[in-house]
């Protein structure tokens, strides 16, 4: 990297992993310009006031978070006490296990970000922040090997390398046309009113959480009594506010729990040779069936035997059934409660729900390599796989679930299973239409005045994509696997998917998002790689990259970025 001139567009999280790669480079013979949209660093959206009030906490722990230049706990011990009694935190309390408010996370992330910029001066090298600035187009010049960035200064500057870690997106399609209807609960600062009626949230998972949070405190008021119970009153002005969850499996999210590994066991990953050796036994697609053994079947051996045995001969279907007949059997609140007793018991014992602990192993493992999988395998994955994973490693924190079952009991929260063609139709008089049917298959349309769409970070397309030259130079293409098996493919057409096409002779599944290599590198239409771009913008890479941890994935995706840019 000597003489190089790098661009990281985006100061949030990922940017901060990145800037954290790059200054522990045995280099320091290069520039880096940080380009942030906003006026904090190391925040994001989540973390901030764009994603967080201060009644949204982490559903990570200190522990759990991957090395940073301070611990948080060390941190909490030099914060002042203006800031400590903000956030109600007791710093003589506090450890590294215990979950903290997003926004105070989010000034961790600020803090360590400033670090990090001092590290950087010392090392000599010259990092320059443009805080406020907006890329509003990515360049590339082939003949000249650089790429240029352009900002909503009208600002062009050429780079000999660019990450892109522009992080969360949350598009607007009807908030601000149809009244009552949002998006997205974020800024969470929007969903600060009074509703005396019931208000629709499409979706149970944490993002419907953030939502019932804001929208509980500001039509009622939260209380706890001395054995430590928390109850729920509306205010008398709002008796009939009132929240109801839609969800496609009419399931809500799994309690956070104590991790053995905090980590989630990094060195379990796939090597690239084993990767390889699978996919050369397999027509040049890497097996799901192969993963699911390797990276989590196999890690029961020796832990737990006898749940081995249990599962050794399951296919993912079946183990998938077995995870989820318990949930769709149970009332979601019932087993809510239940899970919260026995998440209760894993943190004071310091024991792990080990199956659990492993489903969210298995999905950081599949993640990077999910782009060598066969349209089928792809496929399998979100219709079955994923839903269980979405609900078992969300780790909603204890908090949380105190304050949704304390809703349910007051009558003020409940949550309704509707189909996978299920839908919310604007209405003219603003608020929505929703439209499902049943579990017992009965059509139902159902008006709200208010509308929250809470499905979680949207997979963006190929389409979405907001550098418009990178897409007319061609340098970037969509995401597409192919499918190993024509009759498969064959059967989805006649199912009607609109993601399978042919092409050559051959048919492939649209994912979303751009199509990239085992680097983070862009690729074109014709599987040629830019050697100068890389992205680890989660929302524009989803198809190749159906499943990500947040920090996690951003400390794994760096240091594979700056590997690949050291070696180049």
């Amino acid at each position: 990297m000597k003489n190089k001139n790098i661009a990281i567009l985006g100061g949030g999280p990922s940017g901060l992993f990145m800037l954290k790669r790059l200054i522990e480079a045995e280099e320091a013979d290069f520039t880096i310009d940080i380009f942030e949209k906003n006026t904090q660093l190391g925040a994001g959206m989540p973390y901030s006031t764009l994603g967080a009030n201060s009644e949204h906490i982490t559903n990570v722990s200190g522990n759990e978070i991957p090395e940073m230049v301070t611990s948080v706990a060390e941190w909490i011990g030099t914060l002042p006490p203006e800031t400590l009694n903000r956030f109600r935190i007791d710093p003589q309390q506090y450890n590294d296990y215990k979950v903290m408010p997003r926004l105070l996370f989010g000034l961790y992330l600020q803090n360590q970000f400033e670090l990090l910029l001092g590290i950087a001066k010392e090392k000599g090298i010259e990092v320059n922040v443009f805080l406020k600035t907006q890329v509003i187009d990515i360049i590339d010049n082939q003949e000249l090997e650089k790429v240029s960035v352009k900002t909503n200064n009208n600002q062009i500057k050429p780079y000999d390398n660019l990450v892109i870690c522009t992080g969360h997106t949350w598009p607007k399609k009807l908030e601000g046309k149809v009244s009552g209807y949002f998006d997205s609960p974020y800024p969470p600062s929007k969903l600060a009113f009074k509703a005396n009626h019931p208000i629709a949230i499409k979706g149970s998972s944490l993002t419907a959480i953030d939502a019932i949070r804001t929208l509980a405190r500001n039509n009622g008021d939260f209380s706890t009594d001395k054995n430590g119970k928390v109850s729920f009153k509306n205010y008398e002005d709002c008796p009939e506010f009132k929240m109801v969850m839609h969800s496609r499996n009419g399931m809500l999210p799994a309690v956070r729990f104590h991790l053995e590994d905090p980590h989630l066991l990094k060195d379990s990953l796939l090597s690239k040779a084993e990767v390889e050796a699978n996919m050369q036994l397999n027509d040049g697609f890497l097996s799901l069936d192969y993963v699911f053994d390797q990276n989590f079947k196999q890690l029961f051996k020796e832990k737990e035997p006898e749940f081995y045995k249990k599962i050794k001969d399951l296919q993912l279907e079946e183990f998938v059934d077995m995870a989820m007949d318990l949930r769709e059997k149970t009332n979601p609140f019932l087993l809510l409660r239940a899970e919260y007793v026995e998440a209760q018991k894993s943190i004071k014992r310091h024991e792990s729900v080990y199956w659990k602990e492993l489903l969210a192993v298995l999905s950081f493992a599949m993640n990077y390599p999910a782009k060598h999988f066969s349209a089928e395998d792809m496929l399998r994955l979100k219709r079955n796989l994923m839903p269980l994973i979405s609900i078992v490693i969300a780790f909603v924190p204890q908090s949380s679930v105190e304050e949704m079952l304390a809703l349910h009991e007051a009558g003020t929260l409940e949550i309704i299973a509707v189909d996978a063609n299920s839908k919310e139709e604007p209405s003219k008089e603003g608020g929505v239409n929703y439209n499902y049917i049943d579990e017992q298959g009965t059509s139902k349309s159902i008006y709200y005045k208010t509308f929250v769409n809470c499905v979680g970070q949207p997979h963006l397309w190929y389409r979405d994509f907001p550098y418009q030259s990178l897409i007319e130079q061609k340098i970037v293409s969509a995401a597409k696997l192919k499918f190993r098996n024509e009759q498969e493919a064959l059967t989805e057409l006649n199912k009607d998917n609109e993601e399978v096409s042919q092409l050559n002779g051959d048919y492939y599944l649209s994912v979303p998002g751009l199509s990239i290599n085992d680097n983070f590198q862009l690729l074109d239409g014709y599987g040629a790689l830019n050697e100068r771009i890389y992205i680890m913008a989660v929302p524009y890479i989803a198809g190749f990259n159906p499943d990500y941890s947040g920090l996690d994935f951003g400390e794994k995706a760096s240091s594979i970025i700056i590997e690949s840019l050291s070696k180049n």
